[in-house]
């Protein structure tokens, strides 16, 4: 009987976060179509739309005023606010505040004691339930940061594989008698997925008024992986010491295919 109420609870809990989850983490396609029916000029009148919208906007300021309150507060957020902005960087969540991701993990660990509250209120104080709550409290508090952890993990791993075919099509527009700029230009709009992403995002800096080497910079500093490292650290060196881009990239391909096999 006590592993099935522990096991109850432990999903409860679990559910609890997700719902929570899925307010930060919408569907960006799904949003990128409705913009464009709005943009045609299409209107939806559905009050159930417009509640759901209404709801999400309240949880999510309901995060945001918690987290803020809570860094305002606490030392220990503070100092930890730097890395949760390069956490959520590195996944890609460029439009999600670390105040709003410090207040979903505080709401997620409070599901816990508020269940734990509801239970004991209808059937009665037992120490089991104190040991289920702690736990659904832990499994809330750091549910959200593990997921963070692991979409920033794969979306490096998934660059870090898109990287060689980049430099492979630099090196074939660049020999072609293109301009690097003009090249990457190319490149950010025939690649998709997180490395296309952050080719624009390097393009817009460089468009703001950042030199190149800036750019590249940052880009190795939002994506920390190793051919990435490779690919900024060789133009940065390249640009200081006069070589040729086209004689870069065509050395760095060459080690990267390298890579690729060694890795195999």
């Amino acid at each position: 009987m006590t592993l099935v109420l522990f096991f109850g609870l432990s999903l409860v809990a679990a559910s609890g976060v997700l719902f929570l989850r899925s307010f930060s983490l919408a569907n960006a396609e799904r949003r990128r179509t409705l913009d464009q029916i709005g943009a045609y000029g299409f209107r939806s009148n559905s009050p159930t739309a417009a509640e759901s919208g209404d709801s999400r906007k309240t949880l999510e300021d309901l995060a945001t005023a918690t987290g803020e309150r809570a860094i305002a507060r606490f030392e220990r957020l503070r100092s930890a606010e730097k890395g949760y902005r390069e956490l959520l960087n590195s996944a890609g969540m460029y439009s999600t505040s670390v105040a709003f991701f410090v207040g979903q993990r505080i709401l997620g660990a409070a599901t816990g004691p508020a269940l734990l509250f509801l239970l004991a209120s209808t059937s009665g104080l037992d120490l089991r339930l104190f040991g289920a709550g702690a736990l659904m409290t832990v499994m809330g508090w750091y549910f959200p940061y593990v997921r963070v952890q692991r979409r920033a993990r794969l979306r490096l791993e998934r660059i870090d594989r898109e990287v060689p075919e980049l430099v492979d099509l630099l090196v074939t527009t660049v020999e072609a008698g293109v301009g690097f700029a003009s090249g990457l230009q190319l490149a950010s709009r025939s690649i998709e997925g997180p490395l296309g992403q952050e080719l624009r995002l390097a393009l817009r800096e460089q468009s703001l008024g950042l030199t190149p080497e800036q750019t590249l910079r940052n880009l190795s500093l939002r994506v920390d992986s190793p051919a990435t490292r490779a690919f900024t650290q060789a133009l940065v060196q390249g640009e200081s010491l006069g070589v040729s881009i086209g004689t870069i990239l065509r050395d760095l391909a060459i080690d990267m295919r390298k890579r690729r096999r060694a890795s195999a």
